[in-house]
């Protein structure tokens, strides 16, 4: 019986870590419900932006501005570090969703290295900063006070300086390493470069603005705000996909915790019919002992 006692508690320990990974997949799913709506919400008025400012671009406006002006190369005396954010989680339990954030990173890093730049790395996450610690690379920047529904305003707090850093000529770019929210199965890693702004992409005919006060004015102001979108689309897509990936983990533990039950409760009543039939033919044997 000391066998089939210890298959019960292992049992119920399953029983028990079903319960809770089951809780957390509910959790999970309402949470990633909700950063889905902040991903959908911000699109229209990214669109918009990057319309407008693809729409009012040009190869002049190019050279005029710092943020849309592509710097001198190191070989020839131009600035020598790339800034690189890294959005990773704060928590655990999401399958592979930090790891691929991490290997993106680090390939990045090791193409910007081999190119002669260094390379700052910005944290947003404990997770990333972590495992940069770990390997002996400190962070330039360790942020994990963002939570897991990101506002403009951490964006801002976290490229403005990056920004003036830029346009100052103390940086050759500025990417970020975050998660991309295709569906709730599909969350790959993406390197999106925030500085030089690359003039966005038209796939229609060019609009005919009536500007005021001047198309230098609003670009002056419109690229600040550009930048600062990008970094908070990047935000809120990487919670959206934490929370699928944590989802999915979550489902995954379950389902297994429910097979390794089935294959426990199985061996149990295996053990217990075994232990029935052996007490039956005791009493059989001794009946017909008693009886001889």
């Amino acid at each position: 019986m000391a066998k089939g006692r210890q298959l019960k508690r292992r049992i119920r320990s399953v029983q028990n870590t079903r319960k809770i990974t089951r809780t957390m997949e509910l959790v999970a799913t309402s949470k990633m419900k909700r950063a889905q709506d902040r991903v959908v919400a911000a699109r229209p008025y990214a669109g918009a932006l990057a319309e407008v400012i693809g729409d009012l671009w040009s190869p002049d406006l190019a050279e005029q501005f710092a943020l849309l002006r592509r710097p001198v190369s190191p070989a020839k005396g131009g600035p020598t570090t790339v800034a690189l954010l890294l959005v990773t989680s704060n928590r655990g339990l999401a399958g592979a969703f930090n790891a691929n954030l991490i290997k993106e990173a680090r390939r990045r890093i090791e193409a910007l290295e081999a190119e002669g730049y260094t390379v700052a790395l910005h944290c947003i996450g404990k997770k990333g900063a972590g495992f940069f610690k770990y390997l002996g690379r400190t962070p330039a920047a360790d942020r994990s006070d963002i939570g897991d529904a990101p506002r403009i305003e951490d964006a801002a707090s976290l490229i403005d300086g990056l920004i003036e850093a830029y346009a100052a000529g103390r940086l050759a770019g500025v990417e970020m390493v975050q998660a991309r929210f295709v569906s709730a199965l599909s969350t790959p890693p993406t390197l999106t470069r925030l500085l030089p702004v690359e003039p966005p992409a038209r796939s229609g005919p060019r609009r005919d603005y009536i500007l005021q006060p001047d198309v230098e004015t609003i670009m002056e102001t419109l690229l600040p705000i550009y930048v600062r979108n990008l970094v908070y689309r990047g935000l809120v897509e990487t919670a959206a996909a934490e929370q699928a990936a944590r989802r999915t983990a979550m489902k995954n533990a379950t389902d297994n915790a429910g097979d390794i039950l089935r294959l426990l409760d199985r061996r149990y009543n295996r053990m217990r019919q075994a232990q029935i039939t052996q007490e039956i033919a005791e009493i059989v044997g001794g009946a017909a002992a008693l009886e001889g």
